[in-house]
């Protein structure tokens, strides 16, 4: 596998600084972008042909063009009127796109986002999806662009006022959890039920590689034998679920080496290995070094 990056708000303003082109039709901070005009141009080496952790709340609806990123392991296509939320700590991997590529996003720390959203947090960001993606009908897409809109010019005044910002991005961030949790339920309802259990498979995986490392554990939560899980997951994926697991687990064991201080008995601990030299030996495996080598 790939080396794992981060990249995070403050990277990207530390990128941007300076540049007018980029700072036009955009607000960056360090615990907040409003994108008017998504520059994929001026992000393509941070996220292009290796996958990057990207520690805050992400939301990108395309406006013209396409692109095709991988999204927690699974690929995926970006096309007009397509929207795509990934959660904190996400995954991404851009591996094409077209020259054209336009859209309207957001992003925002997870402090900034507590305090806009305040004690009632929507189904969509209460850490069951890591992930969704939609495609919007014209007057969804429009509405949304006109709350970013507002969200943006009011960011943009001298004197806003900070009340005004966190409503505006509460509205925002609840119209996106009404089209999520609206698409979710009529997407399980449409699946099969090989696709459904890849679905709470692959969510089961991103929440527990760490502490699970068998098919047992997940076939147990899904009521399932091991054996049935594992054929479902081959046939719907095309990839076995030990395959799965073992990807989730060395990308946990790869944000802690880079993006931590933890000794390597302490990821030995927290990822549930019976020893430091059992985890060397899955991590030079499965990269082909060993975790000092690739920290």
């Amino acid at each position: 596998m790939a080396e794992l990056r981060q990249f995070n708000l403050a990277q990207l303003k530390q990128l941007v600084e300076g540049k007018d082109e980029a700072l036009a039709n955009n607000f960056i901070s360090n615990n907040l972008v409003i994108a008017r005009n998504v520059r994929i141009d001026l992000i393509k080496d941070q996220l292009i042909d290796q996958p990057t952790l990207l520690p805050e709340m992400r939301i990108l609806i395309i406006k013209q063009g396409w692109a095709c990123p991988v999204i927690n392991m699974i690929e995926r296509r970006l096309e007009v009127g397509d929207m795509v939320f990934l959660g904190s700590n996400g995954i991404l991997q851009v591996k094409e796109s077209s020259s054209d590529v336009q859209g309207f996003g957001l992003s925002i720390s997870d402090e900034l986002f507590s305090l806009a959203i305040g004690n009632l947090v929507p189904s969509t960001f209460d850490g069951h999806l890591r992930d969704c993606m939609l495609r919007l009908q014209p007057d969804e897409m429009d509405f949304l662009d006109q709350l970013h809109l507002m969200l943006y010019r009011h960011l943009r005044q001298p004197e806003g006022s900070s009340q005004v910002t966190l409503h505006l991005l509460s509205a925002f961030l609840w119209q996106v959890d009404y089209l999520c949790s609206r698409n979710e339920q009529s997407h399980r309802e449409s699946q099969t039920r090989e696709q459904r259990l890849f679905t709470d498979f692959i969510q089961l995986v991103s929440q527990y590689a760490p502490e699970h490392h068998t098919i047992d554990y997940y076939a147990s939560r899904l009521c399932l034998t091991p054996r049935y899980l594992s054929s479902i997951i081959k046939q719907v994926s095309g990839k076995s679920a030990k395959e799965w697991i073992d990807d989730a687990l060395v990308t946990r064991i790869k944000i802690d080496l880079k993006h931590t201080d933890k000794p390597i008995a302490r990821i030995c601990d927290d990822m549930n290995f019976p020893n430091p030299s059992f985890l060397t030996k899955f991590f030079k495996r499965m990269t082909g070094m060993t975790p000092s080598q690739y920290k």
